[in-house]
């Protein structure tokens, strides 16, 4: 019995942080390395992440600094920014990229909330679901004996005091992100 609310436990923390690096890369009007983590770049014939190929570096609040370690790819690296849902431009010196990132326009920031309430709405979904797989094993547990009825009515209202801490924590960072988001 604890070992599956142990387990449970353990899934629903796994979608919480999953959902945090969802909003990371979710721009706000302010430069972060984070925006670049879905951007990947042909290197040597294969799609390689841009953080495995270059140094990401914020110098200012609106600027990032893409410094690749190999010159030869730098167009390439320009060429898939601005192919990504970023909608910024990259300068390139020879040397490193510099991408500035311009304030978002109400419509956009719109959008982006939108988009964030989306993830959050499918992580939930993702919380409930585990919430559903661990309920349906304790039942298992009761129909084969091992726990008693009244373990599994203990058990299941742990797993659903599991369920509503982690759905009010995605709850608080879609909050947080929705205030990045619309801050001006």
């Amino acid at each position: 019995m604890e070992n599956i609310i142990s387990e449970a436990e353990e899934r629903m923390k796994k979608a919480v942080e999953a959902l945090q690096h969802e909003f990371n890369t979710l721009r706000t009007g302010r430069a972060s390395p984070a925006l670049f983590d879905k951007i990947r770049v042909e290197y040597y014939g294969n799609p390689t992440p841009l953080n495995q190929v270059a140094t990401i570096s914020v110098p200012e609040a609106r600027l990032v600094v893409i410094q690749p370690w190999d010159k030869s790819i730098i167009g390439d690296i320009e060429k898939a920014i601005q192919k990504s849902e970023l909608s910024v431009n990259p300068n390139n010196d020879g040397k490193v990229i510099r991408v500035s990132i311009p304030p978002l326009t109400e419509e956009r920031r719109k959008e982006f909330v939108k988009i964030a309430k989306n993830m959050a709405e499918q992580n939930r979904v993702s919380l409930r679901n585990t919430r559903r797989d661990a309920n349906d094993e304790l039942k298992k547990a009761e129909k084969d004996g091992t726990i008693s009825e009244d373990d599994l009515k203990r058990a299941e209202d742990d797993v659903q005091k599991l369920t509503d801490s982690y759905v009010a924590q995605v709850n608080e960072q879609l909050e947080e992100k929705e205030k990045e988001i619309l801050d001006i």
